[in-house]
């Protein structure tokens, strides 16, 4: 086993916690409890892939807010002054955890997402009604002296078809079931046993495309998963359907889900997920009108962010203490 290294001597440690898009992390945690032994530094933007590993390299320690940016191997490598990384929650597809180990990086987690799953999942809501009442169209309407423009729908009734049904897709049913829907589910492990047992019906996935008013995403994304919503899935949905995806951006074919929406082979899509974050302003699909997009807000709630700040304090405390908690 690699050895860790060792905390930087004769001067203060170096901490960056980066992408606080919104400027709220100092205020979320007792930093205060660092900075006799610990200059930090507060990242607002998201660092450009082909610049982080001169911005980093200065750095004793990274504080990581989920899967906002990319650590592999090769940019570990890159940092030889790295000695800790605190990253928030216990899985983290974008951190090559093994390359830390190898190199004798401390990698510490927070617990996990908590009450971001019902956030989540209560987004997932919002595009829904958002899209099904044309509440974005109607509210910029009501500003412009209009009254009444468009008629939407009601969700009791309709049929929800969930792509995954594990914590989130089986809230995502409960909540369906209040609205008076039908649930049903497919994902490539799923069994008919376990979809009733998460109060669904399990149906095959060209039955759930062609069946399903409302498509909503839950799996995790992984090598079999990426891509799993491709053009010939979009292309099965109804024409009044909506696609609402607030699990990953790489599990639909950006491009087909483009086209079936600019070609209203759909009647629309709620995206909070995208191949690439932040999304860049030229992307197209920013021009698309039945598009409803939200930059990547499913976990991100106040209670949240305030448990994965408090405990990435807790762990670089330990980190400094030399008694790292992993």
């Amino acid at each position: 086993m690699t050895p860790l290294r060792q905390l930087p001597a004769g001067r203060m440690a170096r901490v960056a916690i980066l992408d606080d898009y919104m400027g709220v992390a100092r205020d979320l945690a007792d930093w205060s409890r660092l900075e006799d032994r610990a200059e930090l530094t507060f990242f607002r933007h998201a660092i450009p892939p082909e610049r982080i590993a001169e911005e980093l390299a200065d750095f004793d320690a990274i504080c990581l807010m989920r899967e906002r940016t990319d650590l592999p191997a090769e940019l570990l490598r890159a940092l030889p002054n790295l000695k800790a990384i605190a990253r928030t929650g216990r899985r983290t597809r974008t951190l090559d955890v093994d390359a830390a180990a190898e190199l004798g990086i401390a990698v510490m987690s927070t617990s996990g997402s908590g009450d971001g799953i019902y956030a989540t999942v209560e987004l997932a809501w919002g595009l829904i009604i958002g899209l099904m009442r044309h509440i974005p169209e109607e509210a910029g309407a009501m500003r412009e002296g209009a009254w009444q423009s468009r008629l939407g729908n009601a969700l009791y009734g309709k049929t929800l078809g969930l792509v995954g049904l594990g914590k989130l897709g089986t809230r995502m049913a409960l909540v369906a079931k209040a609205f008076g829907m039908n649930v049903i589910a497919w994902s490539p492990n799923l069994t008919a046993e376990r979809a009733r047992e998460g109060g669904a019906d399990y149906v095959d996935k060209e039955t759930l495309f062609r069946s399903a008013d409302i498509v909503s995403l839950h799996l995790v994304l992984g090598p079999t998963t990426r891509g799993i919503v491709g053009a010939g899935d979009l292309g099965r949905m109804r024409p009044e359907a909506i696609l609402i995806n607030t699990a990953r951006g790489p599990l639909v074919d950006g491009e087909a889900l483009l086209e079936a929406l600019r070609t209203r082979r759909i009647r629309g899509a709620g995206i909070d997920v995208y191949d690439g974050e932040p999304l860049a302003s030229s992307h197209p699909i920013r021009k698309v009108p039945n598009a409803l997009l939200t930059p990547h807000l499913g976990y991100s709630v106040r209670e949240t962010f305030e448990r994965f700040y408090a405990e990435t304090v807790d762990n670089l405390d330990a980190w400094l203490s030399e008694r790292p908690v992993f």
